[in-house]
């Protein structure tokens, strides 16, 4: 049968060739407009959604639009959208910090109080379906030429061993020439160690009087200068007196400079840790970390624990390698495994508990160190380098993935640019097979065009979804990459999807939602021109992709009934479904926690699956460093990748 246009398209061809005569006489903004005309046309029909999928922008009342820095997917189906100070510095002066609560079932927001700047903290899934949250923002950069006061660490001494000193914000340290500087936060100094040892004197057979030593404890806090000029920038280690001490207090507690300058100073850390509790909805506060943390990873281990390694410190220093680990029983934190890594390291668990790094990262640290990938076994502390990746001067802003499923043990890297504010990107991506005795990575197919900040989703179908990014550093020079993809593992090949209509590049997220769309969110360009003259501002929309699968279902899905909430490593689980004939595989898959092109929780694992006429029964592996403990979505797929909706199960 001949091909009839529907009437709103003849009214659209129509208006597309009568400003194609006028292009002709007037400008070409007409052209434009009609090949926008006409490619919105396109991509809204059902066979072109069929083969690439669509977009939707989610409408959001103003009072819940707010800077997506970090977020994550928790086990009721919701997305934490963590923002903070969300990148202004006036939010953060004023005290106004923000999380929004989404539920993607029915569109609706929630505000949720938030207890400190959580911009640019980390995050982990823990095992009882807590979000745990660590670090964040204590201080906003100061940039070369803006510094009036000269700053720096300041170390504060405690030779007392029968008690700590809490000093707080305000404090004045003098110098012997009279040079004052005030810290900016409250500090504890713990009490000094006391130790004795030596003949016993006074016991019955004392070999002579024993002998104590007293070593004094530190603590580091961010002070500056009382005054502008020079003259306050240290010349060299001074002992400094605390004002306001006096007698035996003065003499024991005291403070030793670190270098105080007027040089730029960065981002600093906070200590503190969350978790947040998705039934209570709120932030539940828990031990702080030993160390201050900016720009952190945070990584769940086979038994529960997590790791948060890396970030910049309480006087803006990226850390060398003082990792620690949170227990969630105790809610406690203990010291981890010392190495150093850029901030916001991808760190993925694999088979047997060691750490893959796959040199993807997410800013700061020297372009010569810990940019190398390599296999960290963290319970010898060692460090195996792996070869094969090319453009090792641009896994900065880098995605990476775990491949799906899980029992591959295939990492992939994908684009990235160079470090800091480098023009850099590349069209780069590698695989590398964990399973090899020797792995070494081998090249994957290009990436359309150089990207940074790549957005990378597992999807239930083993397909992996990457959307957004740009060209150049932040977005600069309108250079935002409006294209998505699909990465086939088993073909190692691309093939395109819908384009999305939002930009996204630096600090934006994408996670896979339980009905297998995936959202997406956030962007925070440098720059809102091409001329690179308009300070740019932050990207507020969420956009949602429906993938090709659902459309090609028409809305006929695979269905799982009522099935168990929990469920051991290798045990069984249930579930009733209409569908069993048609079902032909099923997933576990972890939800995300993402933020900086990060996402070290998502993962898709292969379940072994038994069928009967009305029901299908998986079983879950035995081993936890394939299975992290925590909530799963299942999902199960027909022969064509149909997905199902997720039903959620913890595992453990």
């Amino acid at each position: 049968m001949a091909y009839r246009p529907s009437g709103k398209f003849k009214k659209t061809a129509l208006g597309v060739g009568g400003v194609a005569v006028l292009a002709g006489l007037n400008a070409p903004a007409a052209i434009s407009f009609a090949q926008d005309q006409y490619h919105q046309y396109k991509i809204s029909q059902p066979a072109y959604q069929k083969k690439y999928g669509s977009w939707k922008q989610v409408s959001i009342p103003d009072e819940y639009k707010t800077n997506a820095i970090h977020a994550a997917l928790l086990h009721t189906g919701k997305v934490l959208i963590v923002a903070g100070s969300g990148n202004d510095r006036a939010n953060f002066d004023k005290g106004t910090f923000d999380t929004v609560l989404w539920d993607p079932s029915d569109d609706t927001f929630k505000k949720v109080e938030t207890p400190e700047d959580l911009f640019c903290s980390g995050h982990s899934q823990l095992g009882d379906g807590r979000l745990l949250v660590a670090g964040g923002t204590a201080r906003y950069e100061v940039l070369d030429g803006a510094v009036e006061r000269a700053g720096g660490g300041m170390r504060v001494k405690n030779e007392n061993p029968d008690k700590e000193v809490t000093l707080k914000k305000g404090t004045r340290f003098r110098s012997p020439t009279g040079i004052e500087y005030v810290s900016s936060f409250d500090v504890t100094v713990p009490r000094a160690v006391k130790k004795v040892e030596g003949g016993g004197a006074g016991r019955k057979g004392g070999g002579g009087p024993d002998k104590v030593t007293v070593t004094a404890s530190e603590a580091r806090v961010w002070v500056e200068a009382t005054g502008k000029g020079d003259e306050y920038a240290s010349k060299g280690a001074a002992q400094y007196e605390i004002v306001g001490l006096k007698g035996e207090d003065a003499d024991n507690t005291y403070g030793i400079a670190e270098k105080i300058s007027l040089d730029k100073q960065d981002y600093q850390g906070i200590r503190s840790a969350y978790e947040f509790d998705p039934v209570a909805e709120k932030y539940i506060p828990v031990d702080p970390m030993d160390k201050a943390r900016w720009y952190p990873t945070l990584v769940t281990l086979q038994d529960g624990r997590v790791l948060a390694v890396s970030g910049l410190d309480d006087v803006g220093v990226i850390d060398p390698g003082d990792n620690e680990i949170y227990d969630p029983r105790t809610k406690k934190w203990s010291k981890g495994p010392f190495r150093y890594f850029p901030t916001y390291p991808a760190l993925f668990l694999t088979k047997g508990g060691k750490l893959f790094y796959p040199a993807s990262n997410a800013g700061y640290g020297p372009a010569e160190k810990g940019r190398e990938p390599g296999i960290w076994d963290i319970e010898k502390n060692t460090f195996q380098k792996v070869p094969g990746l090319t453009d090792l001067d641009q896994t900065e802003t880098s995605a990476s993935v775990l491949l799906p499923p899980a029992q591959d043990q295939k990492v992939m890297v994908l684009g990235g640019g160079g470090v800091g504010e480098s023009e850099k990107s590349t069209r780069r991506t590698a695989v590398i097979d964990l399973k090899e005795e020797n792995p070494v990575f081998k090249p994957g197919p290009d990436l359309p065009q150089g990207t940074r900040y790549l957005n990378s989703v597992i999807m239930p179908d083993d397909s992996v979804f990457t959307t957004g990014g740009s060209y150049d550093y932040r977005g600069r020079g309108a250079s935002n990459i409006f294209k998505s993809q699909f990465y086939d593992p088993r073909t190692n090949s691309f093939s395109p999807a819908a384009e999305p209509t939002v930009g996204r590049n630096y600090h934006s997220e994408a996670l896979l939602l339980p009905d297998g769309r995936v959202a997406t969110f956030g962007s925070d360009s440098l720059f809102g021109n091409k001329e690179n003259t308009k300070l740019g501002t932050f990207e507020q929309r969420m956009e949602v992709f429906t993938p090709p699968y659902l459309h090609k279902a028409d809305g006929k899905r695979p269905t799982l009934g009522e099935g168990p909430k929990e469920v051991k490593y290798g045990a069984t689980a249930t579930f009733p479904t209409k569908d069993a004939g048609a079902i032909t595989k099923a997933r576990l898959m972890r939800p995300s926690a993402v933020t900086h092109t990060t996402d070290v929780e998502q993962r898709s694992i292969d379940v072994e699956l038994r069928k009967t006429e009305d029901s299908v029964t998986f079983t879950v592996p035995e081993d936890p460093t394939l299975v992290p403990p925590g909530w799963y979505m299942v999902f199960v797929n027909t022969a064509d990748g149909t997905p199902s909706e997720a039903s959620w199960i913890k595992v453990g």
